[in-house]
């Protein structure tokens, strides 16, 4: 009965038959969906929206909300240490405004550095891209890079630290949701803990809140306010800047009288250049209140001290900032007055919210 069949199908048929089979494919879903992460919106504070450019973000490494959601899981990651023991948060505590209340801190073996931490917070801003003390870091998903395996910090190793992630039941899936593949490696983890502290912005202390027309200053606080912009007073807004400046820092290098003889050369150690030692970056005045010990070395406990050592601690030396124009009185001589106006303006720099913020109570 099948002798009555043509034995080759018309063209058309065979026509027809091809557009089904185009049809069918296209509609096929494939295997795997690649994840697009979502952009993340920076919470960027009315003051640093009028008086900044705009923040720092790279292009190979854009903010999303599920990077920032896995930068901040690995930021409190305790799998990121040689012995499982401490995360970045240990030396960067964000009841601290990032920082921890030594003057050193000590790594996993026990084994002390010779810097006191930096505090983290409106990193973005930093528009040089130089971190920590000496500048040796050039960018922040570098700075991000180095602690984990540095041998007197986490002391980690990455071939261990990306087998650890990897046999997790959780981490291969939020990479692959964060930068759209399962694959784990320490490029993805410093991009991610970059992103998560390109975040970290503090902007809302009572000064902020008296620029803004919403809070007053007390007498106190005007008139330490007065002080560290009068160059014949406090002369502290050139390295520290201005209202104009939100960030209180200029995150450039300096050598503010510490020591005549130098046994931490700092940005010297960098560049090599013989007139850069004993040059350090400056730290933001920010959030002062939380962030004791002070200086590069932890050698001041107070704000009292700090003051002090401006007022009449001046070491003269061969490389100390010009802007220490009063070094060979020892300093510039403030009262006992003006030093305790000159501290309660800079406490009105404090942000509780940011100390206190939720996003930060993270904990594995």
């Amino acid at each position: 009965m099948f002798l009555n069949y043509p034995k080759i199908f018309p063209i058309r048929h065979w026509l027809w038959l091809f557009l089904w089979l185009i049809v069918g494919i296209s509609c096929q879903k494939p295997d795997t969906e690649i994840h697009q992460p979502t952009p993340y919106e920076l919470a960027i504070p009315p003051l640093f929206a009028e008086k900044l450019i705009a923040p720092v973000i790279p292009v190979d490494n854009p903010l999303t909300v599920e990077g920032v959601a896995l930068g901040e899981r690995l930021f409190f990651e305790k799998l990121l240490s040689g012995d499982r023991t401490q995360s970045c948060a240990s030396c960067h505590q964000p009841q601290r405004a990032f920082v921890d209340n030594t003057r050193f801190s000590d790594g996993i073996d026990g084994t002390f550095g010779t810097r006191n931490a930096m505090p983290l917070f409106n990193l973005a801003w930093n528009y040089d891209a130089r971190f920590a003390w000496d500048g040796k870091e050039l960018g922040l998903e570098q700075q991000a890079l180095e602690p984990i395996t540095n041998p007197i910090e986490m002391h980690g190793q990455w071939p261990e630290i990306i087998r650890r992630l990897n046999a997790h039941p959780q981490y291969p899936s939020l990479f692959e949701q964060a930068f759209g593949t399962p694959q784990i490696d320490s490029l993805a983890i410093v991009k991610a803990l970059a992103q998560f502290e390109r975040t970290l912005i503090s902007g809302q202390s009572k000064f902020d809140r008296y620029l803004q027309g919403d809070v007053l200053l007390t007498e106190a606080e005007q008139n330490g306010l007065a002080i560290f912009m009068d160059e014949t007073k406090g002369d502290c807004f050139h390295c520290h800047g201005s209202p104009n400046n939100p960030l209180w820092t200029d995150n450039q290098f300096h050598n503010n009288g510490l020591d005549a003889v130098f046994t931490d050369l700092g940005l010297g150690a960098v560049t090599g250049q013989a007139t850069d030692k004993g040059k350090f970056r400056t730290p933001s005045l920010r959030n002062l209140s939380y962030t004791a010990p002070y200086m590069h070395d932890g050698r001041f406990e107070t704000l009292e001290e700090v003051v002090a050592h401006y007022s009449s601690g001046l070491q003269p030396s061969s490389t100390i900032d010009p802007l220490m124009k009063k070094v060979q009185q020892g300093g510039v001589q403030l009262t006992d007055e003006e030093q305790a106006d000159l501290i309660a303006f800079l406490r009105s720099l404090d942000d509780p919210q940011f100390i206190a913020n939720s996003r930060f109570s993270n904990n594995n």
